[in-house]
């Protein structure tokens, strides 16, 4: 049941580093394109563009840090062994 417990802990704090990694850098992106936008007003149809493609990126890094965390919960490739353990351990 400890391994569980771990797998369920694992997944929980890596999506909230990933969030808040990610959120961080949307935030900086945010700022930066309208700091730009505010001294280039001409430019902001190009500032907007990349400031789009970018945030795509950063926003698939959150995605990346959620397919792991639903990998780790559902998908786990030690679960078989671990319950086998357990079965030998218990006597089953």
């Amino acid at each position: 049941m400890e391994f569980f417990t771990m797998c369920v802990l694992a997944a929980g704090i890596g999506m909230g580093i990933g969030t808040l990694g990610t959120g961080i850098g949307q935030g900086l992106a945010v700022k930066s394109a309208v700091e730009g936008v505010s001294r280039n007003p001409g430019a902001s149809g190009k500032i907007l563009t990349n400031m789009m493609i970018g945030l795509a990126m950063i926003e698939s890094l959150a995605i990346y840090a959620l397919v792991v965390s639903l990998i780790i919960l559902f998908a786990n490739p030690y679960k078989d062994i671990v319950l086998g353990l357990v079965g030998k351990a218990a006597g089953h």
